[in-house]
């Protein structure tokens, strides 16, 4: 088989250097901005000269992004190249449109990747969804944000410093936003939903809260309720409707997630017959992530092509009947928020069960009003 990577960043070097030892795979072409002298024979700045060789079997999309990589990919799936994706913002995004397009076009559409780097995540989601129904997917999907929390407990350290340790390690981007608002997290459970669940969430429907306006308060006052803080992607099946969200979640000490430290990822899903099943490992970097984005290539070359669901169901999010506990620390107040049941702790408040959409729309309209707002579940367990 041959492809064509593009992108030549840190995972498109990483799967370049895989798959430079294998005899199955050829790598035809490289498409990047500039011209590599290393690999010149190969090199291209021109897609076209892609997407019109018959030899390219699929392309190996690892630049990122919205754009231009929407339109590299579907042009690929158009003239009949199948595609290998790590791009979990783009597939998140146009996830209804691509797979058709992949189905109609009778190409591979994979992109394992896209959710836990080097951890056979979706890939094992996709198996189990076949023949049992899953009824939540949870974890730690993003490796930057749970290195600040761990660094936040660990070192007692405020947020700025354990940010910008993450960013010196090369874990987090110049631009943090996509880890610490939640986004990331956002895209990787809103892939994960669509294949436990069989369906096309639009993200815009997904209550998302990040760890951008934590404090080392908040971080001392989870530890005095013996738990730990950890920003948690949650999807759950409610038969006539799905609840979908991201937020911080202090955990039990006694949980899984708890002991799950640095930029490492904890993925778990529950379904019939096989109960709760967890995977563990690095969620991103150079050699995990380009491993998996070589596992699809295999399997496309041995003939897997379909990475998604044959039926996609229609589905209505609704966060309203998903209940628990909130640790709230804001000086914004309105007539919901003063007629909660809750107790004071020394650094904030702790209410009793609301619901995941009513305290969601509390803290963004804290925020819209100029009010800083941190909130975090509190699981029972």
């Amino acid at each position: 088989m041959k492809v064509a990577i593009l992108g030549f960043g840190t995972v498109g070097v990483g799967v370049y250097d895989i798959l430079a030892d294998r005899n199955d795979i050829d790598v035809k072409y490289v498409l990047d901005i500039v011209k590599h002298d290393n690999i010149s024979a190969i090199s291209t700045t021109d897609f076209n000269e892609i997407v019109n060789d018959e030899e390219v079997d699929a392309v190996v999309e690892v630049i990122g992004g919205l754009h231009p990589a929407y339109e590299f990919i579907t042009s690929a799936l158009k003239n009949g190249k199948s595609v290998i994706t790590a791009n979990k913002l783009l597939l998140s995004t146009y996830y209804n449109e691509l797979t058709a397009l992949a189905k109609e076009n009778d190409v591979a559409l994979r992109y394992t990747a896209a959710v836990g780097g080097g951890i056979p995540w979706l890939v094992n989601l996709e198996r189990v969804s076949r023949c049992a129904k899953v009824c939540e997917v949870s974890g730690i999907m993003n490796g930057t944000s749970n290195f600040i929390l761990d660094a936040m407990h660990t070192d007692k350290a405020d947020f700025s410093k354990c940010l910008k340790t993450a960013q010196d390690l090369g874990y987090a981007e110049r631009d943090p936003s996509a880890d610490i608002d939640g986004i990331d997290t956002l895209c990787k459970v809103v892939l994960s939903a669509n294949i436990a669940f069989s369906v096309a969430i639009d993200k815009n429907d997904v209550d998302v809260a990040g760890i951008r306006y934590i404090k080392d308060i908040d971080i001392s006052a989870c530890e005095d309720m013996d738990r730990t803080c950890k920003l948690m992607g949650v999807a759950y099946d409610r038969k006539d409707h799905l609840s979908v969200f991201v937020e911080p979640t202090f955990v039990s000490n006694k949980a899984l997630e708890a002991s799950i430290h640095t930029n490492l990822n904890l993925i778990t899903f529950e379904a019939e017959h096989v109960g709760r099943e967890s995977f563990y490992g690095y969620g991103a970097g150079r050699y995990p992530t380009a491993y998996t984005v070589v596992e699809d290539c295999i399997d496309v070359c041995q003939g897997v092509k379909k990475a998604y669901n044959d039926v996609i169901n229609d589905c209505v999010i609704n966060n309203s009947d998903c209940v628990h506990k909130y640790y709230v620390r804001t000086e914004y107040n309105n007539d919901w928020f003063n007629s909660l049941s809750k107790n004071k702790c020394s650094k904030g408040i702790v209410t009793d069960e609301v619901s995941v959409e009513l305290m969601h729309k509390f803290c963004k309209e804290a925020l819209d009003n100029g009010c800083e707002c941190f909130i975090a579940g509190i699981t029972e367990i």
